[in-house]
């Protein structure tokens, strides 16, 4: 997804988009909304994103937890590539138990995973919910308050990546498209 396909989301359905994205994933989406309550041309607030933010982010995984408690075994004993993954979770959770609850979703890759996975597991519900939320209010205030004040930085950043990357790809494709022409030109004086 590009940045202003995100943007334009944001403008569109404000709080609603907010609270789809941080229920799926969200980080980028959170930035993006912090940003955009900087440049104050969306109707955002900064609290108002945070606790979207929270919601969303405390629903999604809380779904997750349960879809992973009532299916979770069922599903895992059919994929092979789920169960290494469950596994690694499972090790992590032995060793840093309340602490992984609290942190899963800082972790590019565990945040979608881990709380399906913690459904699998004998942690009372009661005990996910409570670590689930504190741990959704840091990230929403931690991921929010950094578009809030770094947005402008990152858009910058990201648009600068995307430029040179979209530069090396012309690079690349020219190449390509030299060598081509190159190999057509040999061929046909072959056949001269």
């Amino acid at each position: 997804m590009s940045l202003d396909f995100l943007q334009e989301v944001i403008r569109n359905y404000g709080y609603l988009a907010l609270f789809i994205g941080t229920f799926l994933e969200g980080e980028t989406i959170l930035l993006l909304a912090g940003f955009a309550v900087q440049t104050g041309n969306f109707g955002l607030s900064l609290h108002g994103i945070i606790l979207t933010a929270f919601a969303g982010s405390l629903a999604g995984d809380q779904a997750a937890f349960f879809i992973g408690r009532y299916f979770g075994n069922r599903f895992l004993k059919r994929r092979e590539k789920w169960q290494e993954r469950a596994a690694r979770v499972h090790k992590l959770l032995e060793r840093y138990h309340e602490v992984l609850i609290l942190t899963f979703r800082f972790f590019y890759g565990l945040r979608n995973l881990t709380p399906f996975i913690l459904g699998t597991t004998d942690i009372s519900v009661k005990k996910f919910f409570v670590l689930n939320a504190l741990g959704a209010f840091v990230w929403a205030v931690a991921f929010g308050c950094i578009g809030y004040l770094f947005g402008d930085i990152l858009e910058n950043v990201l648009e600068s990546v995307l430029k040179e990357v979209h530069s090396v790809e012309l690079i690349i494709f020219g190449v390509i498209a030299l060598v081509v022409l190159l190999f057509w030109i040999r061929k046909m004086l072959r056949k001269k």
